[in-house]
């Protein structure tokens, strides 16, 4: 936002007005302490990172394009979750998740044992290629919706039952049997759900390698959905406003 914009917007919601000279003294103090935050060392291991990306509409160059937020949230070893930083690029794609990874690598972390992520196409192997030792779950969420995309609204509360009986099985070889059964009985409909599953298989189960009690948090990535709500929530612009505002010659973290 402008410095016009944080002027009107104090203005509107706090009823008092502060000078364009004393904002902009405030957010160059602020800028500080976001550049360190950006840069501040890291944990060496991370027990679970999950990461996602969130897309805005953003004014550049006068002109009103999408920028996708990558969005990194780890579990410490102390049982702590941490935003491990915010970068800002273009269309999420596996490309930039590689130097999200790499700046995360030099700041400090050595190791993740588990990345949950969506099924987003070559994310995987940029994680393996940066972290090789890192499991990567694909949220069983993300899987779920795209299995139901295309599935016709009378068969959707069935179809999706069924599914349940994969992800909520007690061991990866029930799990197994699940979707031989699932395949049998739908795959003549929607053949293409049931392909998905099968080449995904081997990440969409990594967390029945876990004890039953953490393997929600694992195989969803809705802890980090819900900061991208709050993220939104407090992002939102009144109706008079412009779009966020960016640089125009530079892509950096947040």
């Amino acid at each position: 936002m402008s410095v016009s914009d944080i002027e009107e917007q104090i203005k509107d919601v706090y009823k008092f007005e502060i000078s364009t000279a004393t904002i902009s003294r405030i957010t160059s103090r602020v800028a500080e302490d976001i550049v360190a935050w950006q840069n501040r060392p890291l944990e060496p291991v991370y027990l679970i990172v999950w990461m996602d990306g969130i897309v805005f509409k953003v004014r550049e160059n006068s002109k009103v394009v999408n920028k996708t937020i990558y969005i990194a949230v780890g579990l410490r070893k102390d049982g702590y979750k941490e935003v491990l930083g915010m970068w800002l690029g273009k269309n999420e794609s596996a490309a930039y998740w590689m130097s999200v990874l790499t700046d995360m690598k030099a700041r400090g972390v050595e190791d993740i044992l588990i990345t949950a992520t969506d099924n987003l196409n070559g994310f995987t192997q940029t994680i393996r290629t940066v972290f090789p030792q890192s499991s990567t779950q694909i949220c069983v969420v993300h899987q779920i919706r795209n299995s139901c995309r295309y599935v016709v609204w009378k068969d959707k509360k069935e179809f999706t039952l069924d599914m349940k009986d994969i992800y909520a099985a007690p061991i990866r070889q029930a799990a197994q049997a699940a979707l031989e059964s699932f395949g049998n009985k739908w795959g003549s409909k929607y053949g293409y759900a049931i392909k998905s599953w099968k080449d995904n298989w081997e990440e969409l189960t990594v967390f029945f390698d876990f004890p039953i009690e953490i393997r929600q948090i694992i195989y969803t990535t809705n802890l980090i959905e819900n900061l991208n709500g709050k993220i939104r929530k407090y992002t939102k612009t009144s109706s008079r406003s412009p779009p966020m505002r960016l640089c125009s010659n530079r892509s950096t973290s947040l």
